[in-house]
């Protein structure tokens, strides 16, 4: 234990520059990393969707060709997931798992520098797929074969980008597992762990459950185009529904992934600014495993329209139906912590109730897709877009800014301005309802997704959804000014920056010391 006590004091140490990040091991840095990581992919999958609104903003093709289009849906989905949002929790989940269990650092800190460094090269390999020749993969995120098949010199790329993506992501919950069982402070029981604690811990099972079937299913698709396999090809035997049957057995846990770490931080924030203990604790817990659980069998949710059994198709619109009691449970909870508590609205607390409101509007429209037959209409037009936005941007993204503008004073030691952060959360409400709810109505009224063109119909709508994109891609720009700005300076946090901090409090000076092997905290 010196030994290591030693080895860290000396890579821990105030040494500048460049090496100092790129050997660091100390689990704030690399929480740091992922989440400057996750802001670059953030902007760069921003551009890419306003590429794919400007199309849209009339009928006929203004901009880009049809080829050019699909290829910004597929790398706006595949940047947006694994490059900017599971980046993001994964930061978070290294920045502040450590000091909410009393850890001193991650349980495998060379594992969890490594974790972070395949990301910026899996990153710049999906972005350089647009420029090798044939072009980006036009397929949607989801890779559907025999379209994926078609893509040219950019497919070894797109498996191999995906491959690292999902490596890292492993890698990083088999640290997060090993910190969270092994390293609590003494008395800190895993039914006192704070809720994003939890959260993470449940999604890093899913994690290690999951990406090696997406791994599989994208290697026997290498294999299909280079080696002469027919797993995917009907001329051969295979059976290209079996790959979305694989892929979604992965896909559904995604989602899921993307957004338990978000209800953990939603957890943590509403009880603070409630200034009350978490309504319901325990249920809390056990909603997220349930939800955990359930996720693995409501795979084929996704595709009803593929001609399943009836009796398929029955089981799994009951159990997608089925998930809506453990969330229901968790929006409950979240309502009863704040229902007759001492309220205040700073910046954090407006994003968390954002999140409340509009994530429940993604879960009702969900609790609509999953009755089959009306599915049946619903299926890939825009209402479905509708949907997985409202989950994943008001839902998933806002709980990354409500967790960054909750712990920004706790990182940086300073205070960000919180009228510009309370401008930035209404200009971003406003933007991105009008950015999505028109949505639900051209889907309902029948416009497919991933197309260039559409009927004349649906302009308007369109036209108003354009607007809006572009209105929530350039308010992000305040965000990324907020967060310079802070971390340049400002007004001093205090040691306890949010009065009536409900879980945990740290007695150490803020920002904490660079290694806290020496510092025993003391858990009240």
């Amino acid at each position: 234990m010196n030994a290591h006590v030693a080895d860290t004091h000396e890579h821990h140490g105030p040494e500048k520059g460049l090496m100092r990040w790129i050997t660091t091991t100390n689990h704030k840095d690399i929480g740091s990393l992922y989440l400057w990581f996750s802001l670059i992919m953030f902007l760069i999958g921003g551009v890419m969707a306003l590429i794919i609104r400007a199309e849209l903003f009339q009928p006929g093709l203004q901009f880009v060709d049809p080829q050019f289009f699909n290829s910004m849906t597929t790398m706006h989905a595949l940047i947006m997931i694994f490059g900017a949002l599971m980046p993001a929790f994964v930061g978070l989940a290294n920045w502040m798992i450590p000091m909410m269990i009393g850890a001193p650092d991650m349980a495998l800190p060379r594992m969890n520098n490594w974790s972070f460094w395949i990301l910026p090269f899996a990153g710049t390999l999906l972005v350089a797929t647009l420029f090798v020749e044939g072009g980006a993969p036009a397929s949607g995120w989801t890779m559907y074969p025999p379209l994926v098949l078609q893509t040219g010199a950019a497919f070894p790329m797109l498996i191999f980008s995906v491959h690292l993506l999902g490596f890292s992501s492993i890698m990083g919950s088999i640290n997060i597992i090993a910190t969270i069982m092994n390293l609590r402070a003494p008395g800190m029981t895993y039914m006192k762990m704070p809720l994003f604690v939890w959260t993470w811990f449940i999604t890093a099972y899913l994690l290690i459950a999951t990406m090696p079937v997406l791994a599989g299913a994208v290697t026997m698709l290498l294999t299909d185009k280079y080696f002469a396999t027919s797993f995917f090809d009907a001329a051969g035997g295979g059976d290209p529904v079996m790959f979305q049957h694989i892929f979604w057995f992965f896909g559904h846990p995604e989602v899921y992934i993307l957004i338990l770490p978000a209800f953990g931080i939603v957890s943590q924030i509403i009880p603070t600014f409630a200034r009350k203990p978490l309504f319901g604790y325990s249920s809390m817990v056990y909603a997220t495993a349930s939800i955990a659980f359930l996720s693995f069998i409501v795979w084929a949710h996704h595709m009803f329209t593929v001609g399943m059994p009836v009796a398929a198709e029955l089981f799994f619109m009951m159990a997608t139906m089925l998930i809506a009691v453990p969330t229901g449970v968790k929006v409950f909870n979240w309502v009863s912590t704040m229902w007759r508590g001492s309220m205040t609205f700073e910046t954090p607390m407006l994003f968390a109730i954002g999140f409340v409101m509009m994530f429940t509007i993604g879960g009702f429209s969900g609790l609509m897709m999953a009755m089959t037959p009306i599915d049946f209409q619903y299926h890939d037009t825009y209402f479905i877009v509708a949907h997985f936005h409202y989950v994943l941007v008001p839902g998933a993204i806002f709980s990354v800014m409500a967790a960054v503008y909750y712990w920004l004073p706790k990182w940086t030691g300073n205070m960000y301005d919180e009228s510009l952060g309370k401008f930035h959360f209404w200009i971003s409400t406003i933007f991105v309802n009008i950015l999505f709810f028109p949505q639900h109505f051209v889907g309902l009224a029948g416009m497919p997704r991933r197309i260039p063109d559409y009927s004349v119909q649906f302009t308007d709508f369109n036209m108003i959804s354009t607007v809006g994109a572009f209105g929530f891609g350039l308010s992000q720009l305040l965000f990324v000014y907020i967060i310079i700005k802070t971390v340049r300076g400002g007004e001093k946090a205090t040691d306890q920056v949010w009065e009536g901090a409900e879980g945990l409090e740290w007695t150490l000076s803020s920002p904490p010391e660079y290694h806290t092997f020496t510092v025993q905290p003391d858990v009240k």
